[in-house]
C-alpha cells in the first residue's frame, strides 16, 4: 500500500527543485529519483517478509509511508536468532544494491568526488549509492520501529526473556528519540520528527509485548 502522506515526500521534491530555480526536466528527474529509492525502499521490506516466509510466517502487507516502509508480519518469529535475520534482511538488501551500483560506476568510471554530490545534484546511480549506504546505516540504529531496534531485542533475548528484551532495548530507543530531539532542538528540526517517531515506536513495541 502507499499511505496518503506518501504524496508530501513527492510534494517536497518538486518544492526543493522549484525554488531553486530548475527546469521542468530537473524537476521530473529529481522524482524519478524518489520513486527510485523508495523501489529500494520496497525491495528492503521485501527482504524482511521473504526471509519471514521461510520460517512460516506470513506478511499481511507492505505500506509506503514519507519516512520509508512497513512490513506487518503476522507475528514475529518465537527463536531469537530467527528475528535476527529477518531484522538483518532488510538492511542486506539496501547494502546489495549499494555494492552493485558501486561496481556499476566503477565499471564505467562515473564515480565523482563526494563535494560534488547533493540531493538534487549529480549521478544518479552515484546518489542512489549513498542513499541506499545511508537506509543501512539508519535502520540500523538500535531503537524501534527502526531494524536495529529488532536486532537488538534479539541478541538480548539471546540472554534473557523475550519481555524483559523488549523492554530493555524498547527504553534503550527511547533514550535515543530524547537525544535525537535534543540536537534537532538546536540544528535540524527533522530530527524531531525523528525522535517523535522513534518515541511512539519504542512505547508502542513495549506495550505489544
Amino acid at each position: 500500500y502507499i499511505h496518503a502522506t506518501f504524496l508530501l515526500i513527492i510534494a517536497w521534491v518538486v518544492l526543493v527543485h522549484w525554488t531553486s530555480g530548475e527546469t521542468v526536466a530537473s524537476i521530473i528527474g529529481g522524482v524519478i529519483f524518489v520513486l527510485a529509492l523508495f523501489l529500494c525502499v520496497v525491495l528492503h521490506e521485501y527482504g524482511h517478509a521473504l526471509t519471514a516466509r521461510r520460517y512460516g510466517i506470513k506478511t499481511r502487507d507492505i505500506t509506503l509511508l514519507p519516512i520509508g516502509g512497513v512490513a506487518r508480519l503476522e507475528r514475529m518469529p518465537d527463536d531469537p536468532m530467527q528475528e535476527l535475520k529477518v531484522a538483518l534482511a532488510g538492511p542486506a538488501v539496501n547494502v546489495a544494491i549499494a555494492a552493485v551500483l558501486y561496481l556499476w560506476l566503477l565499471l564505467t568510471r562515473g564515480l565523482s568526488p563526494l563535494s560534488d554530490l547533493t540531493m538534487t545534484q549529480g549521478s544518479f546511480a552515484e546518489r542512489l549509492m549513498f542513499v541506499n549506504i545511508f537506509l543501512v546505516v539508519f535502520n540500523l540504529i538500535p531503537a524501534f520501529p527502526m531494524d536495529g531496534g529488532r536486532v537488538l531485542r534479539a541478541l538480548l533475548a539471546l540472554r534473557t526473556d523475550y519481555t524483559r528484551a523488549t523492554q530493555t532495548a524498547a527504553t534503550i530507543g527511547q533514550g535515543i528519540a530524547l537525544l535525537f530531539g535534543f540536537i534537532g532542538l538546536f540544528t535540524n528540526p527533522f530530527l524531531v520528527f525523528i525522535a517523535l517517531f522513534v518515541w511512539i515506536g519504542a512505547a508502542q513495541e513495549a506495550t505489544m509485548v
